[in-house]
C-alpha cells in the first residue's frame, strides 16, 4: 500500500506497495519496507519462512490458494497462476494475516506470476498487499465513476483547467447542434456565445475558489437550432492533482426543461389568477388577463366578448352564441394590428367552438352541465399550428379566420369563455418569431385560465348588471341636474364610484319653500351598494317631507336623525329566519351625513345646519373663496345631539358650492388640501361669470387621477335677490277695522306692480288671512306681498297657533276662510318663526 494516506487512489499502486517476492514453494524470498510498515514484521523475520506463517490461521492456506481458480493448471499447487500466451493474469484474493502486535488484518491480494522464462519448478510470484478496507473503496470507486459514465438520465463532463472537454458521457447535451465527439472542445464551439459564457464564467470561479456550484439553472441553445432551447441545472466541484493544485472541473448536466415548464404553468396560472380576483370591472379584468399573458405565454393576446356582457345582459342559452364579438382587450407586440379595424370580431364565437351536443365535440344530445369545466364538452379549445405554410382561402387546409388576425403569427390557440353552460366570448393567443409553437399542455393551460376568466367576467358582468340597477335607481331618485328659482340658479352633479367600490349613497336636491325660498341639501349615505342607494332614497323623502313643514335646518337635522334612529333599530329587529320576510334585502350601516341650508332672497341670508357634512365654500362677487364656518353636529344615526344653526349673509351673484366628502378625499393628502384644491378649481371654472351647468363639468375634470374611490357630489348655486321695487310691506294694528285698509293696500299695490288680474282673489286672500290673524293672535300683524316667479301673499303674527282648515257645517256662519284661501291659492301654507308664524299663500301670475 501507499505510504500515505493522500495516496489511496489505487492500493496497488507501484510505487511504496507492500509487496512480497514468493518462490513457486511458497517460501518468502523479498519484503518491501512498506510491507514491514503494513504488517509490523522486519524482513529478516519473514524472508525464508512460509507465507502460510503469515495467516491468522495457518488451516486456511489451502482455502486462499482456492481463489486462484483457474491457476492449478496442470495439477500445480502453487502462487503462479494461470499464464496467458502474452505474459503473466494473476489473480486477486483476500487473506487473513497475522499483524505483529498479535491482531488479524483483513488484506487485498493482487499476485501476478512472474514469467521470466525461468524452468519449472523455479516459477517466481509478485504479491501485493493492501488492507481490505482501501480496496473495497477503490473498488466502488472506480465503479461509481465507470457506471456515472455509462448512465444516460444525466450529462457528466469533466474539463481541464481551460476548461476544454476531457470526457463526457453520451447525455451531456443530446439536442440538435451538438457534435457527437466532444473531446477537446470548448462549450462556445456549439453553444450560443451568450450561454456558453453564463456556464464558463460559473465553471471557473469553482476552479478559482473551490467552492462547488449548485443548482445554477441556465438555458442552453446550440448554433444549429438555436429557437427555445433548454433549461438545463448545473452542479460542477473542482478536480485537484494529488500535491492540491486544480487539475479542472467536473459538472453533471440535468435537463430540467418540462420541470421549468410545468413550474412556469403554475406560476403563469397564479398570477392569471390573481389578475382576475383584481376588479369587479369586465373591461379591468380582461385587460389585467391579456398584461399578464403576454410575453411570457404568448406573443400576443386578446380577449373577444359579447356586446351584452359590457351592459351586464346574459347571452343566450341555447348552446350557440350568434352575436357578434368585440375585441375588447388586447396585450403584445402586435397589439396595434389587433385594434386596428376590430371593433366589432365579424366571426361568431360558434364558429371557433363546437356545438356541445354536436358530433365534433362527442357529446351528447342533451345541453351542457350546470358548471363548466375546461375539459368539458363545448367548452373545448383549438390549437393551429404551421400558419405561414397555410392557406388565407376557402379549404380543408386553410387556417382559420380568429387564427390569422396577427401578421407574422406562426402559431395560435383559443379557448372558449363559459361560465354556467353560457359562452359569452373567446381567449386567444398567438405566437410570432422564434418562440416555439404551442402544444397541448399549452392549450390545456388556456383551457384552464379561461374557466377561470370566465368566471370572473360573469361576476363582473352580474355585478355590472347590478351596478347599473343600483346607478339607475340612484339617478331616478335624484332631482334635474340643474334649476333656475328667482332666488338661484342651481345645478348639481353626481359621480359614482368605480366599478371597485360600488354605488354609494350621495345625493343632493334643491326643494322651492314659501316666499321665494330655497333649500339647498347635500348628503353622504355609509357605505355602498343598493342598501346605500336604498337609504339614500329614504332620507331624501325624509327631507323633503320636512322641509314642507318649513322646520328650520336644525329642528329638521334633529327630525331626521330620529328617522336614522329607527330605521337602524328596525334593521337590528328583523329576523333573518322569518320564512314570510320574503327575499332578504341588502343590509349595511344606517349613518349619514348632511348639510342642509335654506336661502331666503328677500333677506339674502342662508341659514344652515350640518350633521358631520363638510362645510360649503362661498365664491363673493370680488372672487375670493372661503368656507363657512360651522359647527357640524354628529353625523345622522348616532342620536342624543343638538345641530347649531349658522346664519350667513349672501351678497347677489355669490356661488354657494355644497359638495361631499368625496370630492375632498380622494387619498392624495388631507382633507385641508383637498379643500384648497376644490377652491382652486372653483376659480378656475369661473363660477362667477359661466353658466353654473357648464363650470360643473370643469370642477370634476380629470378628478381623480385615478380611479374614484367614493362617489362624488358637487351643488352649485348662485344666489339672486328680490327687486326691492317687487317687495311690499304694512304693520296693521289688531283692530278689525284695518281689514278694510289691508284690502285697499293690496289693490293699489297690485295696480302698481300690474296685476290687477289678481285684485278679486288677493283681495279675498288678505281679508281672511288679517281677520284670522286679528281675532285669533291678538297684537300687531304684518302684511306682506312678494312678486317673484309667484305672487306670495303673508300675514305674519305673534301666536305660535297653527291654524287649521276644516270643513264647516251649513249652519254655520263661519270657519270657512281657510277653505276660500285654498281654493284661490296655487298652494298656502303657515311657518313658525322665531317671533310666532306666518300664514302665507301663493298665486301663479298671469301670461305676459
Amino acid at each position: 500500500m501507499r505510504a500515505t494516506e493522500s495516496d489511496q487512489d489505487y492500493p496497488f499502486a507501484a510505487t511504496n506497495t507492500a509487496a512480497a517476492l514468493l518462490d513457486a514453494a511458497g517460501t518468502v524470498l523479498a519484503w518491501t519496507p512498506a510491507a514491514e510498515a503494513l504488517l509490523d514484521r522486519r524482513s529478516a523475520d519473514v524472508c525464508g519462512r512460509p507465507a502460510r506463517d503469515l495467516l491468522a490461521d495457518a488451516g486456511s492456506w489451502e482455502a486462499v490458494l482456492a481463489q486462484a481458480g483457474q491457476g492449478r493448471q496442470e495439477g500445480r499447487e502453487d502462487w503462479a497462476g494461470r499464464q496467458g500466451h502474452d505474459g503473466p493474469v494473476g489473480w486477486e484474493g483476500r487473506a487473513t494475516l497475522r499483524h505483529g502486535s498479535g491482531r488479524e488484518l483483513e488484506i487485498g491480494l493482487r499476485v501476478i506470476p512472474l514469467n521470466d522464462g525461468a524452468r519449472e519448478g523455479t516459477a517466481r510470484c509478485l504479491v501485493l498487499g493492501a488492507p481490505l478496507e482501501l480496496v473495497a473503496r477503490w473498488r466502488q470507486d472506480h465503479a461509481f465513476t465507470q457506471e456515472l459514465f455509462l448512465q444516460g438520465r444525466v450529462g457528466l463532463a469533466v474539463f481541464d483547467a481551460d476548461l476544454r472537454l476531457l470526457r463526457t458521457n453520451s447525455h451531456l447535451l443530446p439536442y440538435t447542434g451538438v457534435p457527437i465527439d466532444l473531446s477537446g472542445r470548448r462549450l462556445a464551439d456549439f453553444l450560443w456565445a451568450e450561454d456558453a459564457r453564463i456556464i464558463d464564467d460559473r465553471l471557473r470561479e469553482v476552479m478559482r475558489s473551490g467552492i462547488p456550484l449548485v443548482g445554477l439553472n441556465t438555458t442552453v441553445r446550440t448554433l444549429d437550432d438555436p429557437r427555445g432551447g433548454r433549461v438545463v441545472t448545473i452542479q460542477a466541484f473542482r478536480l485537484q492533482e494529488p500535491d492540491g493544485h486544480p487539475m479542472g472541473v467536473a459538472a453533471v448536466f440535468t435537463d430540467v426543461t418540462d420541470h421549468e415548464r410545468s413550474r412556469g404553468r403554475l406560476d403563469l396560472l397564479y398570477r392569471a389568477t390573481g389578475a382576475l380576483g383584481g376588479s369587479l370591472s369586465v373591461l379591468r379584468t380582461v385587460e389585467d388577463l391579456v398584461k399578464v399573458l403576454t410575453p411570457a405565454f404568448g406573443d400576443c393576446a386578446a380577449v373577444d366578448l359579447a356586446e351584452t356582457v359590457l351592459t351586464g345582459g346574459e347571452p343566450p342559452a341555447d348552446g350557440r352564441l350568434t352575436l357578434p364579438l368585440i375585441r375588447l382587450a388586447v396585450a403584445g407586440a402586435e397589439s396595434a394590428a389587433l385594434r386596428t379595424g376590430t371593433a366589432q370580431f365579424p366571426a361568431p364565437l360558434a364558429a371557433a367552438v363546437p356545438d356541445p351536443g354536436g358530433t365534433e365535440a362527442g357529446g351528447p344530445e342533451a345541453g351542457g352541465p350546470e358548471t363548466v369545466a375546461p375539459q368539458e364538452r363545448g367548452c373545448r379549445g383549438e390549437l393551429i399550428t404551421s400558419l405561414g405554410t397555410r392557406s388565407t382561402g376557402p379549404g380543408d387546409d386553410a387556417a382559420p379566420e380568429w387564427a390569422t388576425t396577427v401578421p407574422g403569427a406562426h402559431s395560435a390557440m383559443t379557448a372558449p369563455l363559459c361560465a354556467r353552460g353560457i359562452r359569452f366570448g373567446r381567449l386567444t393567443l398567438w405566437r410570432t418569431g422564434d418562440a416555439p409553437p404551442p402544444d397541448e399542455d399549452d392549450l390545456a393551460l388556456l383551457e384552464e385560465i379561461a374557466a377561470r376568466a370566465a368566471v370572473a367576467v360573469d361576476n363582473a358582468r352580474r355585478y355590472t348588471k347590478e351596478r347599473r340597477t343600483a346607478v339607475g335607481l340612484q339617478r331616478s331618485l335624484l332631482p334635474p341636474a340643474t334649476s333656475e328659482r328667482p332666488a338661484l340658479e342651481a345645478a348639481g352633479l353626481y359621480l359614482p364610484a368605480d366599478a371597485d367600490s360600488g354605488v354609494g349613497g350621495d345625493w343632493f336636491d334643491v326643494i322651492p319653500l314659501s316666499s321665494a325660498r330655497v333649500a339647498l341639501v347635500v348628503g353622504d349615505v355609509a357605505g355602498h351598494g343598493l342598501h346605500a342607494t336604498a337609504m339614500m332614497g329614504r332620507l331624501r323623502s325624509a327631507v323633503r317631507a320636512m322641509a314642507d313643514l318649513e322646520l328650520e335646518p336644525e329642528e329638521l337635522l334633529a327630525h331626521v336623525d330620529d328617522m336614522v334612529l329607527q330605521v337602524a333599530a328596525e334593521a337590528e329587529s328583523d329576523d333573518p329566519d322569518d320564512a314570510d320576510a320574503g327575499i332578504p334585502v341588502p343590509s349595511g350601516p344606517a349613518g349619514a351625513t348632511c348639510l342642509y341650508a335654506v336661502y331666503d332672497p328677500v333677506t339674502r341670508t342662508c341659514v344652515m345646519a350640518s350633521a358631520g357634512h363638510p362645510p360649503p365654500a362661498v365664491v363673493s362677487p370680488d372672487g375670493t373663496v372661503e368656507y363657512v364656518e360651522l359647527s357640524p353636529g354628529p353625523p345622522l344615526g348616532v342620536g342624543g345631539w343638538p345641530f347649531e344653526p349658522v346664519e350667513r349673509e349672501l351678497p347677489p351673484g355669490s356661488v354657494l358650492a355644497l359638495y361631499s366628502d368625496g370630492l375632498i378625499e380622494r387619498g392624495e393628502g388631507d382633507i385641508d388640501q383637498g379643500m384648497d384644491d376644490l377652491a382652486q378649481r372653483l376659480l378656475r371654472a369661473d363660477v362667477l361669470g359661466r353658466p353654473l351647468r357648464q363650470a360643473r363639468h370643469d370642477i370634476v375634470e380629470g378628478l381623480p387621477p385615478g380611479r374614484l374611490r367614493d362617489d362624488v357630489t358637487l351643488l352649485l348655486a348662485r344666489t339672486r335677490a328680490v327687486d326691492p321695487g317687487s317687495l311690499a310691506t304694512w304693520w296693521l294694528e289688531a283692530d278689525p277695522a284695518v281689514v278694510g285698509d289691508a284690502r285697499h293696500l293690496v289693490l293699489d299695490q297690485l295696480t302698481a306692480w300690474d296685476l290687477d288680474e289678481l285684485a278679486f282673489s288677493t283681495e279675498l286672500i288678505v281679508s281672511e288671512l288679517v281677520t284670522n290673524a286679528i281675532r285669533h293672535a291678538g297684537g300687531a300683524v304684518r302684511l306682506r306681498l312678494i312678486r317673484a316667479d309667484t305672487l306670495t301673499c303673508e300675514v305674519s303674527d305673534a301666536s305660535n297657533t297653527q291654524p287649521r282648515m276644516r270643513r264647516a257645517r251649513s249652519s254655520e256662519e263661519g270657519g270657512r276662510g281657510l277653505y276660500i284661501v285654498a281654493q284661490l291659492s296655487h298652494r298656502w301654507g303657515s311657518r313658525y318663526t322665531r317671533g310666532g308664524k306666518t300664514v302665507w299663500s301663493e298665486q301663479n301670475l298671469p301670461l305676459a
